[in-house]
């Protein structure tokens, strides 16, 4: 049975979220407790699912220049199985690193990552484009980044 989050277990959480590699013992010292219990906390945590997994943030302009595009999509027909299609098809595209499914004037919002504008256009053509039931992609190109974090606000 899956427990609710109390306050310690949401503030192990904040900290995990800043920095992944706090060890419990530094957890527990911020929060005024043991190491075991932080400890035990943390694993709970992840074996019901709140700590999917961890992971380092890349700093993507150390590596190499890229823009970010949001594209905007809406199929032809909105049945089931032709949005589960294009779900499972864009999952394929490494340069999609988010896909929602939105509701309103389009069907899907993609946040795709490429080198340049060349690029956009060789993927919009060649992959999103050549779908099956695509009616319209309309895009909006990033040009600062003003924020941009990977954590969830914790209550």
């Amino acid at each position: 049975m899956q427990q609710q989050l109390d306050s310690i277990d949401r503030e192990i959480l904040k900290i995990l979220e800043k920095d992944a590699k706090t060890v419990a013992k530094t957890i527990a010292e911020k929060l005024g407790l043991t190491k075991t219990p932080v400890y035990e906390r943390i694993r709970r945590l992840e074996n019901e699912g709140f700590i999917r997994n961890y992971a380092a943030v890349i700093n993507k302009e150390k590596i190499e220049s890229s823009i970010t595009v949001f594209s905007f999509v809406s199929l032809e027909a909105q049945k089931g199985h032709l949005m589960d299609d294009f779900l499972n098809q864009v999952k394929q595209f490494s340069e999609i690193t988010e896909c929602f499914v939105v509701g309103g004037e389009f069907d899907f919002l993609l946040k795709v990552i490429v080198k340049n504008l060349d690029a956009y256009y060789d993927f919009a053509k060649t992959k999103i484009a050549s779908l099956p039931n695509i009616g319209a992609v309309k895009s909006a190109f990033v040009l600062k980044e003003a924020k941009n974090e990977n954590t969830f606000p914790l209550l």
